[in-house]
């Protein structure tokens, strides 16, 4: 296949270095790439490739125009390479295999190409899983994904409507397995009623085959909530396994079984062996991960010498015991407790979102177990997947600028003046239930702007005539980006703090 790929004079070293001999170089008689028209790629390729024939051109990502007509006079398709000169290495190398779009740089158009391809990986991986237990539809253990369950914290607690809104967040977010933490002043009734709540709001949203998990020692409120439908118990220990155990078994539902509080794998052990002599089938074991500073790395051994042990017994793996105690973010902390969980046979992520900066958690875990999966279906490391956990940090830098020696060093301005056009107020209002986005909010006098892109509310602000000064208007802009940043990441927003 011959590929040409037309680029511009500053961006030549970049061009030719990033192709190497997999294609040919134009250079334009222009400095800026993205300034390229089809007039004058026309002009330059007669001029300087007569009579050369090519399957495929690739003009730079953020060039806007037809070239519907210079395709047919040269006779090859002409198509949008990626933004930046230096993603054409990997761009290329799907030049065979993608069709590359008339509207889309190909630097987008690849990145869903790439997740849209892991996605259908990992569906077609988790169809064919022999698993090691069934929570309804839910596979667990053996060859299927990790799943993640998510804690609603004092779901008795919860007016209904707030443990509606809880779930349906959870389910938005992708939760696997739904579990209803139950206070020690539950009442009786009141995790009937969750239960029931949880289970109907799955129907709800077309998710009936999310299992709901109820989280007491309480033998009394166990048998309720195994009354109420419950598809897993958590948990199960010394002091509730001979009062709550029989009722376990006779429904043949799944329970999680913990060693006693202050033990460790003699105990877990020892339960697990009377769980079995109940006629507990479904068992699901936690051998406990305790925090960092407490234990962490001793408890990673106990979940190997127990899998070593059990292996037909899928595994407990609590992910928020570690990040609810770390004052760190998440994500990578997920995605590396994710990467220990896979090497140890873990089945079941757990973790509550409980404290703000563990919000996203339940997301995290399920690419990060998504990536995991990937990466033993490959059998390589869990990255080039299609799918990734980078928010902050970037897998390519971009090319960085040098310093002009005339450049003029910037000063903030010492006065300010109020614009005549009158004050805005910035704000955010998050999504609550997908836990990530919402809409920046732009409030004046005459009028209230909302939208989830700090541009498009600039630009209406500015057709509005709500706004007459250049310094206010480039502080909008500086003040709406935070906000768009803010939703993005799922922070707080406050007009004029440091993001």
């Amino acid at each position: 296949m011959k590929i040409l790929i037309a680029t511009g004079r500053l961006a030549e070293k970049t061009v030719r270095r990033s192709v190497g001999k997999i294609a040919d170089v134009l250079v334009l008689d222009i400095d800026i790439a993205a300034f390229i028209t089809p007039r004058k790629l026309l002009k330059t390729f007669l001029l300087k490739l007569p009579g050369k024939k090519y399957d495929l051109i690739l003009v730079p990502g953020l060039v806007s125009g037809d070239f519907s007509k210079i395709e047919q006079e040269l006779g090859c398709q002409i198509r949008l390479g990626p933004k930046h000169a230096y993603d054409l290495g990997f761009v290329l190398s799907f030049a065979k295999s993608v069709e590359f779009s008339k509207t889309l740089p190909a630097c987008e158009l690849l990145a869903d190409v790439r997740r849209e391809r892991a996605l259908n990986l990992l569906e077609a991986s988790e169809e064919k899983a022999r698993p090691l237990l069934n929570l309804g539809e839910v596979k667990l253990g053996g060859e299927a994904r990790m799943k993640v369950m998510g804690e609603i914290v004092g779901a008795n607690e919860l007016e209904a409507w707030a443990l509606r809104e809880k779930v349906e967040s959870f389910i938005a977010k992708g939760v696997d397995v739904i579990d209803l933490g139950i206070s020690l002043t539950a009442l009786p009734g009141q995790l009937k009623a969750c239960v029931a709540l949880a289970k109907a709001k799955c129907l709800e949203k077309g998710r009936g085959e999310i299992p709901i998990s109820i989280d007491t020692l309480n033998p009394d409120l166990i048998k309720e909530g195994i009354q109420a439908g419950a598809d897993l118990v958590l948990s199960l220990n010394g002091s509730n396994l001979e009062t709550a155990g029989p009722a376990v078994s006779e429904a043949g539902i799944a329970a999680v079984i913990l060693p006693d509080e202050g033990e460790s794998l003699p105990s877990l052990l020892k339960n697990i062996e009377t769980a079995k002599a109940l006629g507990i089938k479904k068992l699901i074991a936690d051998p406990v991960l305790d925090p960092v500073g407490h234990g962490l790395a001793g408890s990673i051994v106990r979940y190997h010498e127990f899998h070593k042990l059990y292996p037909e017994i899928p595994l407990f793996f609590g992910a928020g015991n570690v990040t609810e105690l770390l004052d760190v973010d998440t994500i990578g902390v997920n995605a590396l407790l994710c990467g220990i969980g896979a090497e140890l046979g873990a089945s079941l992520l757990f973790t509550p979102e409980f404290s703000d900066k563990a919000q996203g958690s339940i997301r995290e875990l399920k690419t990060a177990a998504g990536m995991m999966l990937l990466s033993q279906t490959r059998e390589s490391s869990p990255k080039d997947l299609g799918l990734d956990l980078l928010q902050i940090k970037e897998k390519r830098r971009r090319p960085d600028t040098s310093l002009p020696i005339n450049a003029i060093r910037a000063q903030a301005a010492t006065h300010w003046k109020l614009d005549p056009a009158g004050p805005i107020r910035i704000g955010i209002v998050p999504d609550r239930i997908k836990g990530k986005g919402g809409l920046i909010i732009a409030e004046h006098e005459k009028a209230v702007v909302s939208g989830e892109n700090a541009g498009e509310i600039l630009d209406t602000l500015l057709e509005m005539d709500l706004v007459s000064r250049l310094d206010h208007a480039a502080y909008l802009g500086r003040e709406l980006e935070k906000a768009e940043l803010a939703l993005r990441f799922s922070r707080s927003y406050a007009q004029d703090d440091n993001f």
